[in-house]
């Protein structure tokens, strides 16, 4: 049984839609919770062709918290790009990412009309997932997200052909806007395409322009059949 909590959907305007993208939330959040963050900062974020979905993590032991359960993706041992990433989790929430996927594919998705992005640690997530889990998918997204720097990313890249963008604040505490460049800089000397866009007078949030531009990108990369 999936720990993946139910899921928030933006649907298609069309009847039906020919692409998907699947969109993780950061740590301590949920679907709805960021759903409805982006439904306030952009009213209709929404393509006539594309469903969007908002899993949840599910709830578990989360040491940055000193071990209190919290709804994230995986465990970390800091909020720093210098420690080692908590393997085990990451494995733990790779067969479930995988199912989700492959969900999309058996409703008829072709994996190459899919994209999967997330804020934070669901971007870091869903680096892992385009480069190392599902090769093949249309393209993945990050809003102030990080990889540490011995990532398994870096180590054990088997797609570097899925095109990245990444946004990022200038003003980010949590994760500096270094950390988000130096990921960039090391998936993009591994061979990765991609744009990196800093955000002005931005902290660790997601921002109206940031989803304006995230949608145009979506656009390019899954256009309308």
């Amino acid at each position: 049984m999936s720990r993946i909590l139910p899921i928030q959907i933006i649907k298609s305007t069309n009847k039906i839609n020919t692409a998907s993208v699947i969109f993780l939330h950061g740590s301590g959040d949920t679907g709805k919770g960021v759903v409805d963050w982006i439904k306030f900062l952009v009213k209709d974020f929404s393509l006539p062709h594309v469903k969007f979905l908002f899993p949840t993590a599910p709830m578990q032991s989360y040491i940055p918290l000193g071990g209190e359960k919290s709804n994230v993706w995986f465990n970390r041992y800091d909020i720093t790009p210098n420690v080692p990433e908590h393997a085990e989790s990451i494995e733990d929430i790779k067969k479930e990412i995988k199912t989700l996927i492959s969900q999309e594919v058996d409703s008829g998705i072709p994996l190459n009309k899919i994209v999967v992005g997330g804020f934070s640690m669901g971007g870091a997530l869903a680096l892992h997932t385009a480069y190392r889990f599902v090769p093949g998918l249309a393209g993945v997204f990050t809003l102030s997200s990080f990889l540490n720097n011995e990532s398994a990313v870096y180590n054990n890249i088997v797609a570097t052909e899925t095109p990245l963008f990444m946004c990022h604040g200038d003003r980010d505490t949590l994760v500096p806007l270094s950390w988000g460049e130096t990921t960039f800089t090391k998936l993009t000397n591994l061979g990765v395409k991609g744009e990196f866009k800093p955000l002005k007078n931005t902290m660790h949030e997601l921002k109206k322009n940031e989803l304006e531009s995230l949608l145009e990108w979506i656009t390019k990369i899954l256009p309308p059949n």
